[in-house]
C-alpha cells in the first residue's frame, strides 16, 4: 500500500492513494512459474545462500535495488484521509487491531504496525519517497464491520481481486508480500505449536487442509481424498461448532504429510503455501495464475512444486509418490534457508518479510511520478488541480 513519490516535491495523489490502498488490503497475488512436468528429472541445485552474507543477514542483490536500504516512508494517520477510519475500525469504530492480528488478514495490522516503528518512517511527507495509507479493510468486513455494498464504494478504482477472477496486479506500481503465519509457528527462539516430525513416520503423501468453497479444485481434491484415502487427506474443515479445528490441531495435520496442497481459493493465492514451510512439508501449488514474493531473488523450484490445476487426479498422486525421500529433504532444507522472507518482524533483524519487502519498495522509487490529479509549475512547485502547492493540501484528502 505503498506508492513513488517525486523525489523533489512528492505529492499523494488519487494515484498514489488507489495505489496505496491497493497494497493496504493486503490481496495477495501470485505471478507465473514454471511447472514441474510428471515426467521431469530432479536435479539438485545449490541453495540461494547468496542472499545471506556470513553472519547469516539477508544481502539483496545489488541488481536495480542499490547497495543500502536508504527509504524515507510517511505513513498516513487515520484522520488524514477521508473515509480512512471506516477501513481500520468499521462504520462505527468498534473493530480493533487487536481483533485484526491473526488469520489471513493479520497482515495489514502487522505491516501498519512495523512500519510504525520502522527507522524508515519519516514525519514530513515533503521527504518523503513513499506513502503508506493503512487498511484493514479484510479484517473489518469480515467482522461485519463494512459489508461488500460499503467496501465497493470505497474502492470504486481499486482492486477487488477477491471477488472476480483476473487480477489488477500491476508490476510497475505493487509488490507481492508474504501471507501472514501464526506467531506460535514463526517463533524460532522459542518453541513453536507443533514440531515437524520425520518424514518416515508422516502418515499421508500429501494433504489439503481447507474448505471447498464451491472452487473447483477444491472439491476434485476432497473427491480425489475419497478415492486415496491412504495418500491424501483432505478433512472438511469447520469454521464454527465442536468440530471445528483448533490451531494446534490444525497444525498438527500439516505437518502429518510429506506435501502440503495448496489450490488456489477466492483469489489466487492461499495461506497454505506459507504455512508449508514451518511444519514442513514441500508446498504443491495448484493455482496457475499465482503470485509469489521476492521472485526476483528467489528460485522457487528449489523447494516448491507447482502442477497444473487442470490436472488434479491420480496423476499427481502418482507423481509426488515418485519422489525419492532424499530429494524431499533436500528441498526442505532449501525451504528452511528461506522461509525468515515469510516472518513478519522488524526490518533491523538479519532477515525477515519487512526487510524483504523494504528492498523491494526501493526498487519502486522513481525521480519524477505524475498522475491526472498531479500537475507541476515552472518553477518545480506540485500542485493539485486548485493549484494549491503540495504542502497546502488540507487534510482529509479524499478516497479515490
Amino acid at each position: 500500500m505503498v506508492t513513488p513519490s517525486r523525489a523533489r516535491a512528492p505529492p499523494c495523489t488519487r494515484a498514489h492513494q488507489i495505489g496505496a490502498l491497493a497494497l493496504a488490503s493486503i490481496v495477495f497475488f501470485f505471478a507465473r512459474s514454471l511447472d514441474r512436468p510428471a515426467t521431469c528429472v530432479y536435479s539438485p541445485s545449490p541453495p540461494t545462500t547468496s542472499l545471506f552474507d556470513h553472519a547469516g543477514t539477508l544481502r539483496w542483490p545489488e541488481r536495480g535495488y542499490g547497495s543500502v536500504l536508504s527509504l524515507k516512508i510517511y505513513v498516513y494517520d487515520e484522520r488524514e484521509i477521508d473515509g480512512l477510519r471506516a477501513l481500520l475500525r468499521g462504520r462505527d469504530g468498534r473493530i480493533s487491531a487487536e481483533s485484526c492480528f491473526k488469520g489471513q488478514w493479520g497482515t495489514q495490522v502487522k505491516i501498519h504496525q512495523l512500519m510504525l516503528k520502522s527507522k524508515f518512517r519519516t514525519l514530513k511527507k515533503e521527504e518523503a519517497d513513499l506513502f503508506f495509507v493503512p487498511s484493514y479493510v479484510k479484517c473489518v468486513r469480515m467482522n461485519g464491520g463494512l459489508n461488500d455494498k460499503e467496501i465497493n464504494q470505497t474502492y470504486v478504482k481499486g482492486d477487488r481481486t477477491d471477488k472476480r477472477d483476473t487480477s489488477a496486479f500491476n508490476t510497475w506500481k505493487d509488490i507481492i508480500i508474504p501471507g501472514n503465519v501464526d506467531d506460535g509457528m514463526t517463533n524460532f527462539m522459542g518453541s513453536s505449536i507443533v514440531q515437524p516430525i520425520p518424514l518416515s513416520k508422516r502418515k499421508y503423501l500429501a494433504n489439503f487442509l481447507g474448505r471447498a468453497q464451491g472452487k473447483v479444485g477444491r472439491l476434485q481434491l476432497a473427491e480425489l481424498a475419497k478415492q486415496y484415502p491412504n495418500k491424501l487427506e483432505s478433512p472438511e474443515l469447520k469454521l464454527t461448532g465442536p468440530d471445528k479445528l483448533g490451531r494446534t490441531e490444525y497444525f498438527n495435520h500439516l505437518r502429518n504429510a510429506k506435501f502440503c496442497v495448496a489450490p488456489r481459493g477466492e483469489s489466487s493465492w492461499t495461506l497454505r503455501f506459507y504455512e508449508s514451510f514451518f511444519v514442513e512439508c514441500v508446498p504443491v501449488i495448484l493455482s496457475d495464475k499465482v503470485e509469489l514474493p521476492f521472485q526476483n531473488v528467489i528460485d522457487y523450484t528449489q523447494f516448491s512444486i507447482k502442477w497444473p490445476s487442470t490436472k488434479i487426479g491420480p496423476e499427481l498422486l502418482d507423481y509426488l509418490q515418485s519422489i525419492p525421500d532424499e530429494v524431499i529433504h533436500e528441498m526442505l532444507a532449501h525451504g528452511r534457508l528461506v522461509r525468515c522472507l515469510f516472518v513478519y518482524a522488524p526490518e533491523t533483524g538479519p532477515c525477515s518479510a519487512m526487510l524483504g519487502i523494504m528492498w523491494e519498495l526501493q526498487r519502486k522509487v522513481r525521480r519524477f511520478h505524475q498522475s491526472a490529479e498531479t500537475f507541476w509549475l515552472h518553477n518545480g512547485s506540485i500542485v493539485n488541480r486548485d493549484l494549491v502547492e503540495f504542502h497546502n493540501w488540507r487534510t482529509p484528502v479524499p478516497l479515490p
